[in-house]
């Protein structure tokens, strides 16, 4: 059987990573615009990843009443005290394109000057997180799965790459002489923060999956007509 899991996110981007990532489990991976009318607005107020994760999911949840997946991810720089963080999509304003948002970055890393330990000449340590928030109405009373991942690497000043979306140009992997612009697709899904925290995400599913195909085969059994005693 195959299930519908929402995304509570509409960026496009997400949305291609996750069908790639999840290929192979029984689920229909959908955006939450196409299945909510009138459209939900959810306010990320959350103080970490986790936090706007779960609140995502929750919501996106109770509105759709379907299986859903809720992503909150961005980076972190070290000379920067941890922005962007959680406000990664905002950071040069509430409604910033990609572009905007890596110019505000590099704006933000040119005020520092040289960077200093644990760095090259022209790179500054940062590292990707992802935090995903999964909700089933139907199971476990509807409490929320969390699982995160990480991606570790450095922030330059030169964008690389036409792949990836976000600070993808601007964040070499670690043990790695690419951005995350300049990996494949097969590339980044091994090594990046979301493809590492889906790794967990495929085991949490597979539990989840299985409840749900047995409660909808006791519900259809339950529901058909019951032969007669012949006695």
């Amino acid at each position: 059987m195959t299930h519908t899991l929402v995304l509570a996110s509409a960026s496009r981007g997400k949305l291609e990573e996750f069908r790639a990532l999840l290929s192979g489990i029984a689920v229909k991976l959908v955006p939450f615009e196409e299945v909510t009318r009138p459209p939900v607005h959810i306010v990320e107020d959350g103080r970490t990843f986790a936090d706007n994760a779960l609140k995502k999911a929750r919501v996106v949840a109770q509105a759709t009443l379907m299986l859903t997946l809720a992503d909150d991810s961005g980076l972190e720089v070290d000379a920067l005290d941890g922005q962007p963080g959680v406000r990664s999509a905002r950071f040069a304003h509430e409604r910033a394109t990609d572009a905007e948002n890596n110019a505000a970055l590099l704006t933000a890393i040119d005020g520092l000057g040289d960077p200093t330990s644990g760095a090259s000449a022209e790179s500054y340590p940062a590292r990707f997180r992802c935090a995903l928030a999964l909700v089933d109405p139907y199971t476990n009373d509807g409490a929320p799965t969390l699982v995160e991942g990480r991606c570790e690497g450095a922030i330059i000043r030169s964008a690389r790459g036409a792949g990836g979306f976000g600070y993808d140009p601007l964040f070499v992997v670690a043990g790695m002489d690419k951005t995350m612009a300049e990996l494949t697709h097969d590339e980044k899904n091994e090594v990046s923060h979301r493809a590492r925290a889906c790794r967990e995400l495929r085991r949490v599913l597979d539990r989840v999956l299985a409840a749900r195909d047995q409660e909808i085969a006791r519900i259809v059994g339950s529901s058909l007509p019951q032969e007669a005693d012949p006695t």
